[in-house]
């Protein structure tokens, strides 16, 4: 499905549910700057019909960028990119890429494939645990 120039697919072969795969790829268009504040994602009907799926996957896939706080939903005014939250300092992004580092290679370690790993980080994301003894600077 292309809409304003983006590009949403789903590989019903993938291990990765349908929803999960929609899900990921907005919340890195959002995390890229492709999507921004206040851009307005394609209505739950149409990307489902373009996409072939039931309307609760693509329903279920925009909670999710809701729960993680990356969409806001209103009905009549459809599903918008949220602002963005607080910036990350240049200390605290040295210490995220080097955890993401450790993360890859513990992934691969365990012989997870690159869509396996991210499926993890996304959930962990879209489940907002945050672990109790881990701080960034």
């Amino acid at each position: 499905m292309t809409a304003g120039g983006l590009s949403i697919r789903v590989d019903s072969g993938a291990p990765v549910p349908p929803f999960e795969q929609i899900r990921a790829q907005f919340a890195d268009l959002i995390s890229v700057g492709r999507l921004r504040e206040g851009d307005r994602l394609p209505p739950v009907r149409q990307l489902a019909s373009d996409l072939g799926l039931a309307n609760n996957t693509v329903v279920r896939a925009y909670r999710e960028l809701e729960s993680a706080g990356l969409v806001h939903s209103r009905r009549g005014s459809g599903t918008r990119v949220a602002s963005a939250t607080g910036a990350v300092d240049d200390n605290a992004r040295a210490a995220l890429a080097e955890r993401a580092g450790e993360f890859a290679t513990a992934a691969r370690l365990l012989g997870a494939g690159d869509e396996e790993a991210l499926a993890a980080i996304r959930h962990a994301l879209a489940s907002g645990d945050r672990p109790r003894d881990l701080s960034l600077p």
